[in-house]
């Protein structure tokens, strides 16, 4: 048992789909949320810049005495996942859990990914998905215009801005005959509605907070550090 609060952080209010998970699934823990609104988009950042975001924001975490990291952000978890892997604490990013999903979950080997800008020029999922299975096909690319949507409210199904520019950057995608999909930023879930109409039905789409959420309950289990405390609701 360890009743010390979990902590999550993102560039901005994208992870809060890993903790609306997390607390679906481990509902006696206790969260600690950083979203760093005040200097989203990491993923236009340069390298040097989100490692130094992603050690100030761990840092700020740890401080809270919490018993687990969870990067919930696409772009600290494919640029800098060395700086959670330095801390002494357990670290999770949301690379290795969702591409281990979207390697289960696909029937033809052709797989996209969509991500912010740093994201997609790490190749960090590529280089996951191909670990797991070499014969897998790989479709990237860049959405840096999702993140400000999602930050500005615009997400709904009905947001004429936010189906244009869906299309503009999955058409292609959906040409490459791809049968799962990774939304490679936790802010990209709250366009769920959007990205499946485009598309479409038979296409699979991974979220990354909600798998990073389940790696986190399996370590927890497998360390016998869940909480016991029922959580406290707003």
């Amino acid at each position: 048992m360890d009743n010390r609060p979990i902590g999550v952080f993102d560039s901005g209010l994208g992870g809060l789909t890993a903790v609306k998970e997390l607390r679906t699934i481990l509902p006696n823990e206790q969260i600690v949320y950083f979203g760093d609104t005040g200097r989203v988009p990491y993923g236009t950042r340069s390298v040097k810049t989100i490692e130094k975001y992603a050690a100030q924001d761990i840092r700020f975490l740890s401080s809270m005495d919490i018993k687990l990291v969870i990067a919930a952000c696409g772009t600290v978890s494919s640029v800098a996942p060395h700086v959670g892997m330095a801390i002494q604490l357990p670290f999770i990013g949301v690379v290795d859990p969702a591409s281990k999903a979207a390697a289960a979950a696909t029937k033809t080997g052709r797989v996209g990914v969509i991500g912010t800008t740093a994201t997609i020029k790490s190749k960090a999922f590529d280089k996951a998905l191909h670990t797991l299975n070499p014969d897998i096909q790989v479709f990237s690319r860049e959405c840096p215009l999702f993140v400000p949507l999602v930050e500005s409210g615009w997400f709904r199904k009905d947001d004429e801005i936010a189906k244009l520019t869906a299309r503009r950057y999955l058409i292609p995608l959906r040409e490459e005959k791809i049968d799962t999909l990774i939304l490679g930023c936790t802010h990209f879930p709250l366009l769920w509605d959007v990205i499946h109409e485009v598309m479409g039905p038979e296409v699979a789409l991974i979220n990354t907070g909600c798998e990073a959420a389940h790696t986190a309950a399996a370590l927890l289990r497998e360390k016998d550090a869940l909480g016991e405390r029922p959580a406290p609701r707003a």
